[in-house]
């Protein structure tokens, strides 16, 4: 094995020059390396800071952390949006622990406190070593710097022991947690944190462009309920955000927090030289569903690419999309490993996703950081700010679903100013094959904004009812801080007996149980789903509630650290899946109904005799039975049936008609408008992304050639969350942009009848049947020929 990688060039041009990938490089972008820029730290910061900053070969900060510590100090919120690995805590923990070394020498009382919220546990661990390892400085710049050593930080996640939960509590003077726990632990249990909410100068808010949708909403409320609660107790905290890949990062962060906040945006960090590729897989020889051709898989291919980059040296993260993904990849390459270069270089690479267990997780983060692995399979969970310096390359095994978070997973190589190679590879997908033969889409565009609705009724009312149990609501003053729906929504709380109103201005909590239970902030659905070694009794993780009836179902196949299991039973009940190990030669994927019902039409644009609507419905989806695909090549080898309950969601959705008479003049026969709208719908759900702050698994789509609330043939494209996500407003105000492209993904693509690059979905109920791609054309150009000058209703 070579000691030192390839620069990112003449890697990528060792990959493409393998025998028969010559044709799979669609694009290659170069971002070319930029200097430093330096400044001075300001005043008002501590020497003990500055000497344990400098200790770590700092001299001096660049100018974008200069200027957000500056901003912090003066007690304004302040958002970072600067590039990957440019220092951003450095930037605010600067400050932060300038404070908090002034609190440690409090006479009265408890000193000053600091709360830093990551989205999740990896991030806030990785956050506590990097203060570790200022504290070591500190004590090797002498006595003095030595002080900082007094400033007290730990964790509190789910994964602290509840005998140091109390030590937490009491003595740290900086917490690193989540909005989970900060939701249902800290606020809840706000009297026994009082003395710490009372002296918090400072919230930190990390990789703040994660909180977007229903996940970022519920968020939102939960920070009006800490800055209500601290107003409690006499303290006013300042707002920290930070994130590598936003969009109108002030107004973002003012969404999230409720608070004005002032942005720094020019990065004065070095970067060394991108080698950014754009990367299809070939069409293979076999033909899939309804002989549509087969594009070989993202998977597979990320996996070949993987075990070339580790066996020159090259320290490489591929980033998929599915946990089973990160699973398969790790998988495949530590079998070509193991016969190329023998088991100990196979051993070099590993999956990481969630659902491991905190040991397992914590000791993948600690081999990355060393080098002790070489290769990693990842889900998104890795997208964020853990440190993973000396990274050489980064694969993406699919189009991540945002350009923000393609940048973010793509900023993880080169961390330390070094060169750095990325690769998008395709999935068989209309929207992978759409951006890598429109490179502009991806690199003359910025990134998205975030999109998020704290007044969502759906999410607001919960955090109500929390905020009662905590503290009775009282108008004006709490009314006005959770935003112009919560006077709506009091009487409707009122009726359901979930809040009682006493006098004229108060309203208290009413129940038993926990109003934090009320609500999952994550909109996972209930209680996850332990998967349990039937034959053992050993936990070997968990999967999302919400997820478990297309996963864990009874006969699926369940990956974990390489190894193959049998779902011998779900237990909905029980929140249980057993299972058992087992090594079959097949995948399977699960197939549901979905049926929708119009609520209500809040928007409404006539587009000729078309129209394009927005508003309120109710859909309900049943997972009936699942495919078994071989594993190399797809082939479907049987479909079993399955027993499961059907689930109803409430939500928002764009639907659009057109008119018997408009099918009738453009000559389409009633046989061909089934499968022309179910290709429309499957093209338009795959492009949305492109258009909305969403991924394809975020939104569904139901697509009815007679539907019984609009009387007319309807294609609907809806949020997958409870109240919706903000995902089908977008699409609403895009329309003319969204539904163009889809049009022009589908008449773009090389087959003749369908495939996955264009109108087949993978995740379709109904096994793609009926498809009809020249209908789907001829059914968008009727549509959109309206579009030219829209009526709003």
């Amino acid at each position: 094995m070579k000691p030192r990688p390839d620069p990112p060039e003449a890697a990528l041009d060792r990959l493409t020059g393998a025998s028969g990938r010559q044709d799979r490089l669609t694009h290659t972008e170069h971002i070319p390396s930029r200097p430093a820029q330096h400044a001075d730290w300001p005043a008002g910061l501590r020497p003990e800071v500055l000497s344990a900053i400098s200790a770590t070969g700092i001299r001096q900060p660049w100018t974008h952390q200069a200027e957000a510590a500056d901003l912090a100090i003066s007690g304004q919120n302040v958002v970072i949006a600067t590039g990957t690995a440019s220092g951003k805590s450095l930037a605010y923990l600067a400050p932060v622990l300038s404070a908090l070394l002034d609190g440690t020498e409090a006479k009265n009382g408890r000193g000053a406190t600091g709360l830093y919220l990551a989205p999740t546990k990896a991030l806030a661990a990785d956050q506590l070593r990097r203060l570790g390892e200022l504290r070591t400085a500190a004590e090797q710049a002498g006595p003095d710097a030595a002080r900082l050593t007094r400033v007290r930080a730990a964790v509190y996640d789910g994964d602290t022991p509840f005998e140091e939960r109390e030590w937490v509590r009491q003595y740290a003077a900086y917490v690193l947690t989540n909005p989970d726990m900060l939701h249902r632990a800290i606020l809840p249990g706000h009297a026994r944190w009082s003395t710490f909410l009372r002296s918090l100068r400072y919230v930190v808010i990390d990789e703040c462009h994660t909180y977007r949708g229903v996940f970022g909403s519920h968020v939102a409320q939960v920070l009006r309920r800490l800055r209500r609660l601290c107003a409690r107790y006499g303290s006013h905290p300042v707002f920290l955000l930070a994130s590598a890949t936003v969009a109108e990062p002030g107004q973002s962060a003012e969404r999230l927090t409720g608070l004005p906040v002032a942005e720094v945006t020019e990065d004065g960090s070095p970067r060394g030289e991108t080698v950014f590729a754009l990367w299809e897989p070939p069409l293979t020889e076999m033909a899939g569903e309804h002989g549509a051709p087969v594009r070989r898989s993202a998977t597979a291919e990320a996996a070949d690419l993987l075990t070339d980059l580790v066996l020159e040296g090259t320290r490489t993260v591929v980033f998929v999309r599915s946990r089973r993904g990160a699973e398969l990849i790790s998988v495949i390459a530590q079998e070509r490993l193991a016969e190329a270069a023998g088991h100990a270089t196979a051993r070099r690479v590993a999956a990481y996703r969630g659902g491991y267990l905190p040991e397992e997780r914590r000791a993948l983060e600690r081999a990355l950081h060393s080098g002790a692995l070489l290769g990693l399979a990842s889900t998104s969970a890795l997208e964020l700010g853990v440190d993973v310096a000396g990274l050489d390359a980064v694969l993406l095994a699919g189009y991540p679903g945002t350009r923000a978070s393609l940048w973010q997973q793509a900023g993880r190589a080169g961390r330390e100013g070094g060169g750095a190679l990325a690769v998008l590879i395709a999935r068989d997908d209309p929207l992978d094959t759409y951006l890598v033969h429109h490179p502009d889409s991806l690199f003359r565009r910025p990134v998205e904004s975030t999109v998020l609705d704290p007044d969502n009724p759906h999410v607001l009312a919960p955090h109500l009812c929390a905020a009662a149990a905590e503290l009775p609501l009282t108008a004006p003053g709490d009314l006005e801080l959770f935003g112009p729906s919560a006077p709506i929504l009091l009487p409707q709380l009122e009726r359901r007996g979930m809040l009682r109103r006493r006098g004229e201005n108060s309203w208290f909590w009413t129940r038993r149980e926990r109003a934090a239970d009320l609500v999952d902030i994550r909109g996972e659905g209930g209680t996850p789903v332990r998967v349990v070694e039937a034959d053992t009794g050993r936990l070997l993780g968990t999967v999302d509630a919400g997820a478990a009836h297309t996963t864990v179902h009874t006969g699926a196949v369940h990956l974990h650290q390489g190894r193959s299991y049998l779902v011998r039973e779900l237990d909905l009940e029980e929140s249980v899946a057993l299972v058992a190990e087992a090594d079959p030669p097949y995948s399977t994927v699960a197939r549901d109904t979905t049926h929708i019902a119009v609520l209500g039409t809040d928007r409404q644009e006539a587009w000729g005799d078309a129209s394009l609507n927005f508003g309120s419905v109710e859909v309900t989806n049943q997972v009936v039975s699942f495919l078994k695909r071989r594993l190399l090549t797809g082939e479907i080898l049987g479909e079993t049936k399955l027993d499961l309950p059907p689930r109803t969601l409430r939500t928002r959705a764009v639907w659009w008609t057109v008119t018997e008479e408009q099918l009738e003049d453009a000559g389409f026969l009633p046989e061909e408008l089934p499968g022309s709208a179910h290709a429309a719908e499957h093209a338009s759900i795959g492009l949305l992304p492109l258009f909305a702050t969403c991924d394809r698994w975020d939104i569904g789509g139901v697509s009815v050639p007679l539907h019984p609330d609009t009387g007319l043939p309807t294609v609907f494209v809806y949020d997958g969350h409870p109240g919706g996500a903000g995902f089908a407003e977008r699409g609403f105000e895009r329309a003319r942009e969204w539904l163009s492209a889809t049009l022009q993904a589908i008449t773009s693509c090389e087959c003749e009848r369908g495939c996955p690059s264009c109108i087949q979905s993978p995740k379709c109920g109904n096994g793609n049947d009926p498809l009809d791609k020249q209908g789907a054309v001829r059914l968008l150009n009727l549509l959109l020929a309206g579009a030219e000058h829209p009526v709003a209703g």
